[in-house]
This record gives structure tokens, C-alpha cells and sequence, in this order.
């Protein structure tokens, strides 16, 4: 697996690229340049990660079942070499995931699955519901990596203290398809009483990059 990293110190982000994407998209879409002035004065540090969707979300050739399992070899990647390179190179104790789009649903479900780890999401674009991926199957895997679902049951003080000391940032546009997706996901954080922020741009903001790139300058890190 291959990534980037950006910057040479300050608050570590964990970007995801959108669907399919590669590790290389942050820079190519012109956010890395937006982002130009906290990186060199080192305020914040990008780690830019590669994606497996099509090896796992959009790999309709194979069972559903073998999505998700590629899907959960993706997040032990992330916890076992990614996290740890972070902690090599960046004594910084937070930990930010951050992606647009298919992006920012991998960035909020780490983030709920791993609030000892990651101190604070920023989705823009996002959507939380995996299952349309899926063909109609459904297990207990799934369940827990689809944050409409676990959030709404969970519990569990463990996880509980820990998302109310963490912070998550949910960003969308009024013309975003999506925006009705972070709406209803505001209301389940809001129902467990987790510290987040809903911001939805109006003038004509929608679900593409030259959005993204702003609100990435406004919000980050």
C-alpha cells in the first residue's frame, strides 16, 4: 500500500480519498495546495492513504461477504502500519480523519470504531449507510462498520466517554446530495449527546471539489 504525507509537523490527519480513489487524489485535486500555508508553517500534517473499494465496497464480482472481509483487512492495515507510522513520525497525542464523499464515510466509521485512536472527524459530502453496497446481505460485520446502524443501539460507556471527549464535524452544501444523509446523522450524535458541529454551505455549494477545497481551508485542522 502506498500514501503521501504532507508537512512536517502539527495536528496528523488521516485523509481518505472518495470512492475508489487513490492516494495521490488530495494533491491532485488541488487540496494539499489550499492547505499550502498550515502545512509549511506546521500546523497540521497529511497522511494521505490509498483506497480498496474496488477490491471491496464496489467489487460486484465477488459475495458481499468477501466485500466486507477485504473491507476489515483495509482497517487492520490502518491500525496496525498506518497509526503506528503517525506515532513514529508525529508525537502529536490527537488524531484527525478527514475525507469527501465515500471519503468521509471511511473517515467517521474509523473514527466511532476507534475514539481512544482518533480525536476528531471531519466528513465533507459524506454518507454512513453501507448497505447499498451489498445486495441486500447483511451480518454482524456489516453492522459494525455502518455507523447509522451501531450509533443509534450503542451503549457502551467505554465507547460513550470516549465520543464525548472526541469531536466530530459533519460538512455538506445545499445543493449535496447527501445533505439529508448529514442531517439525520447530526440527530444520532446529537441523540448520544457527542460533541459535533453540522455546517451546510449555501450559495449553491454542491458535492465536487472546488467546495470541498474551501471548506477543507475553513475547517482544517
Amino acid at each position: 500500500m502506498e500514501l503521501l504525507v504532507f508537512g512536517h509537523a502539527g495536528m496528523p490527519v488521516l485523509i481518505f480519498p472518495t470512492s475508489q480513489g487513490k492516494y495521490f487524489e488530495y494533491e491532485d485535486r488541488g487540496m494539499t495546495g489550499v492547505l499550502a500555508g498550515k502545512l509549511d508553517s506546521g500546523a497540521l500534517q497529511l497522511y494521505c492513504v490509498d483506497s480498496v473499494d474496488s477490491e471491496s465496497w464496489y467489487n460486484k464480482a465477488v459475495h458481499p461477504r468477501v466485500r466486507i472481509a477485504r473491507h476489515m483487512q483495509y482497517e487492520a492495515y490502518l491500525l496496525r502500519e498506518v497509526v503506528p507510522l503517525i506515532r513514529q513520525k508525529n508525537p502529536q497525542p490527537g488524531l484527525v480523519t478527514h475525507g469527501c464523499s465515500f471519503g468521509a464515510y471511511h473517515a467517521m466509521n474509523f473514527a466511532l470504531r476507534h475514539p481512544d485512536i482518533v480525536t476528531k472527524c471531519v466528513s465533507m459530502g459524506g454518507a454512513f449507510d453501507v448497505r447499498q453496497f451489498l445486495n441486500g446481505y447483511y451480518d454482524n460485520d456489516i453492522y459494525f462498520h455502518s455507523p447509522n446502524d451501531y450509533l443509534p443501539n450503542l451503549s457502551d460507556p467505554w465507547y460513550l466517554d470516549r465520543y464525548r471527549a472526541n469531536f466530530y464535524m459533519l460538512v455538506t452544501g445545499e445543493h449535496d446530495m447527501c445533505w439529508n444523509a448529514n442531517e439525520q446523522f447530526a440527530a444520532l450524535l446529537r441523540a448520544k449527546s457527542i460533541p459535533h458541529a453540522l455546517y451546510v454551505w449555501g450559495n449553491q455549494t454542491g458535492h465536487d471539489w472546488p467546495w470541498w477545497q474551501k471548506m477543507a481551508a475553513a475547517y482544517l485542522p
